[in-house]
């Protein structure tokens, strides 16, 4: 039985389905142990100055991560890796080699680097903070450094894995480095203090990388140098450079990475300004703007980047044909699917955006008021789970476009706006009293301190929002066409989708009323209950709307779950932060 087991870490899945099967579990697992994570982070520290010192010191190493997936970015050495290895299988190793090689080189100088100047990083990263808590930060991360290395490492195995459909071993990672931070808050942290939160990452991280290594082995693929090749060739890792040509191959690799590399890295950069500028207002600040924004990642994985990524081939190979109608019409879809399961979902997490808190993370040290302040930031970072998925879902279209230049000038003018709109917000709720008043009356936090935060993830939502309004006026101006067929009968949806989620609000709202009286809220199962029937009453009477109004949408999708939907293609993507 054991055997049988160890046998999946190298079993080949051809079947599509298999392996679509497979990721969807591995990712819903990973998912929950997330919350998890979260939850335990919560309840041993609540919303105060650890958390703040915890969050903000995933900044540095984050962007550090990011710069190094100009590399190790799998969505652009898969490709190239199976051409190599469909026209010679020791090319192919010898690539990969070179590719190890230089990205252990590179982002080892730069770990190096950022270890010795972390102090000075430290203070612009949190200048709010005290000294004493600056140099907790200095150590958490320095510690946290080895994850850019470990996880750009794990990144660079896992491309050669998926090129050879070794799946079972790819969905555990994510699964195992949950394993290790989750560890680090139970087992680290209370004998090495705030360091042990850290090796918990870097543990989780070395999980990640390690738990793939003997499928990479039995593959054939060796990480270190190989002897150097007769005669006077250049040489690098036992790699004839010039015969290879793995000078071009690399380029070709930093071409396609350098554009989601650089949006990502202004992302990195714009919530790297959020958190210096929180960590100057009311302790606790920093915590709850991560853990309100982790909340509603969740919705936005699930249908933003699920939809948004399965879209982009199709995209690609009918641009590239130029089935430019055909290509419309694939992008109309995914987009009207995007927004049949956002709204609905942004509803649902505005009415019961506190029971979602406090189940998820309200226990221990996690009390009413952190509750309060994370439930007013949730909803408003909920407002733009909508336009968070369509830009997901712009940008590859603008890729499969090979357009790549106008998204990333985009996502730089969002970021500029994100950044001095939070400077601007909180300076102006400092000196405005009625704005104040106001914005924290419609919050139901005007008597909770601190609230002054609550204007980061409102900007930051209205930066998304001004994001997918300039991609689509750009991708309106690309297609330079003054009406685009395929978006016929898209006014008669949408209104249908309001109002199934406006049924759904409200249901909601009015059972919570109803369901207050039975269950109460002075219990974890009475707050959960009570959230569950009211989230199950809302979704029944928005699908029965959407079921007698014919909704286009809502009947693809029962059809669809009438069919062997798991045949879908399995698709996957290297994570874009360590946590």
């Amino acid at each position: 039985m054991v055997s049988r087991f160890f046998n999946l870490f190298h079993k080949e899945f051809s079947g599509v389905h298999q392996a679509a099967f497979l990721l969807a579990t591995a990712g819903i697992l990973a998912d929950v142990l997330a919350l998890a994570r979260d939850r335990l982070l919560a309840s041993t520290f609540g919303a105060g100055r650890t958390l703040d010192i915890y969050f903000a010191a995933f900044r540095v190493p984050d962007f550090l991560y990011t710069m190094s997936l100009l590399i190790a970015a799998n969505t652009a050495l898969i490709p190239i890796l199976l051409k190599k290895f469909s026209d010679n299988e020791e090319e192919a190793r010898n690539f990969m080699r070179g590719i190890f090689t230089i990205f252990f080189i590179a982002t080892a100088l730069m770990v190096v680097v950022a270890f010795i100047v972390m102090p000075a990083l430290a203070g612009m990263v949190a200048p709010g903070f005290t000294d004493a808590d600056a140099k907790e930060v200095t150590l958490l991360s320095r510690i946290l450094l080895l994850s850019p290395l470990l996880l750009g490492l794990s990144n660079l195995v896992s491309s050669v894995i998926q090129s050879f459909r070794r799946f079972f071993v790819y969905a555990l990672s994510p699964i195992f480095y949950n394993v290790g931070i989750i560890l680090g808050v139970a087992v680290f942290y209370p004998t090495w203090g705030i360091a042990g939160l850290g090796w918990g990452v870097a543990l989780g991280s070395l999980f990640h990388f390690l738990i793939q290594i003997p499928s990479l082995v039995r593959l054939g693929f060796w990480v270190y140098p190989i002897k150097s090749a007769e005669g006077g060739a250049k040489q690098f890792n036992g790699v004839n450079l010039k015969f290879y040509g793995f000078k071009q191959d690399l380029w070709s690799v930093v071409k396609l990475s350098f554009p989601r590399t650089l949006g990502l890295s202004l992302n990195q950069l714009a919530l790297t300004a959020i958190t210096a500028l929180a960590s100057t207002l009311a302790v606790g600040s920093i915590a709850v703007f991560n853990l309100a924004q982790n909340l509603q990642s969740v919705p936005l994985s699930l249908i933003g980047v699920s939809y948004s990524v399965a879209a982009f081939p199709t995209l690609a190979r009918l641009f590239v044909r130029n089935e430019h109608d055909a290509f419309l019409s694939s992008f109309w879809a995914a987009l009207r699917h995007i927004i049949f399961w956002s709204v609905p979902a942004t509803v649902l997490f505005i009415v019961l955006r506190a029971h979602i808190v406090r189940v998820i993370l309200g226990a221990g040290a996690f009390g009413w008021v952190d509750t309060r302040m994370t439930a007013a930031a949730l909803l408003l970072f909920s407002l733009s789970i909508l336009a968070q998925g369509l830009v997901m879902l712009l940008v590859r279209a603008f890729y499969a476009a090979g357009r790549t230049v106008f998204p990333v000038l985009i996502n730089f003018i969002s970021s500029v706006f994100i950044v001095a709109g939070s400077f601007v917000a909180v300076w102006f709720f400092g000196h405005f009293s009625e704005f104040r008043e106001t914005f924290t009356s419609l919050l139901r936090v005007a008597d909770v301190p601190g609230s002054a935060m609550l204007v980061l993830p409102a900007i930051f939502s209205l930066g998304s929002i001004l994001n997918v309004i300039l991609l689509g006026w750009g991708f309106h101006r690309m297609l330079n066409r003054p009406r685009i067929p395929a978006a016929s009968g898209f006014a008669k949806s949408l209104a249908e989708i309001c109002c199934a989620s406006l049924m759904l609000g409200v249901v909601s709202y009015f059972s919570l009323q109803w369901l207050n009286g039975i269950f109460g809220l002075t219990t974890f199962l009475g707050v959960f209950l009570e959230g569950l029937f009211a989230g199950v009453f809302g979704m029944w009477s928005a699908v029965i709307v959407l079921w007698a109004l014919a909704n286009e949408e809502f009947l693809v999708i029962v059809k669809t779950l009438h069919q062997k939907f798991w045949r879908a293609g399995v698709i996957s993507q290297e994570p874009e932060k360590i946590i």
